[in-house]
């Protein structure tokens, strides 16, 4: 536990250096105003905005107590990975998760997105090495997946959606993204449980995530209660 308090610490400072900064632009989505430590300073209904966390946290995105505290590959079994699947991972880090799904979707594709690329190369990198063909890395953007519309049967986020700068415009994007019938998977460390070892603004409640979702064209189907620390909220399209 001192290990991954450390790892904590760690992760914080990494945030916090690596984040985009506030802007000081306006409009009709956002407000503005001094914010804590973790956050910066924008709000989207009542919530804070977190830091995004930079490539130098890919350490703590393959630590080797991962499956233990988040029980990832329950999280996999959640959802129910077809072999003709197309699925994207948006903020898909080190592609943790990409390599785990990306073997049971073998006649699909695994869009691997993130903004940053020293993570998609250490993707790529990867990708390589293991011969892994059916995955696909795009370098969206703070407003933009960059996906091809209608394209994916499902959408994995994993601890990443609340850093979102603009989750508005990430909303619409998906939104387009994802075919009619699509599915997105948001898994976000509860929000209502103190006791789970996480800084606030890097959890989310289910009421916070319906009320964002619920805006930009989504309803919750289902929330999977069986991961040990996160949420794993099933959105489709109203």
């Amino acid at each position: 536990m001192e290990t991954f308090k450390y790892l904590l610490l760690v992760i914080a400072a990494l945030s916090f250096f690596q984040c985009k900064g506030q802007t000081n632009e306006k409009d009709e989505n956002y407000t503005y105003q001094n914010g804590s430590f973790d956050g910066i300073g924008k709000f989207y209904k009542g919530r804070e905005i977190a830091h995004v966390m930079g490539f130098q946290g890919i350490g703590w995105l393959e630590r080797p107590e991962r499956e233990k505290e988040e029980n990832t590959s329950r999280l996999i079994k959640n959802m129910d990975i077809q072999p003709g699947n197309t699925i994207a991972d948006i903020g898909a880090g080190s592609g943790y998760h990409v390599f785990k799904m990306a073997p049971l979707a073998e006649n699909g594709l695994i869009y691997a997105v993130d903004i940053q690329p020293e993570m998609l190369q250490a993707i790529e990198k990867r990708k390589k090495a293991a011969e892994q063909e059916n995955i696909r890395l795009i370098q969206g953007s703070e407003k933009s997946t960059k996906l091809p519309e209608n394209s994916v049967d499902k959408i994995l986020m994993v601890d990443v959606y609340h850093e979102f700068s603009y989750p508005v415009e990430m909303l619409e994007s998906m939104h387009a993204a994802l075919k009619k019938d699509g599915k997105i998977y948001l898994i976000e460390y509860k929000g209502e449980d103190d006791s789970i070892p996480i800084k606030k603004l890097h959890k989310m409640t289910v009421a916070q995530a319906v009320k964002e979702f619920e805006a930009n064209g989504f309803r919750l189907m289902e929330n999977i209660d069986n991961l040990p620390w996160q949420h794993c909220m099933i959105f489709i399209k109203k």
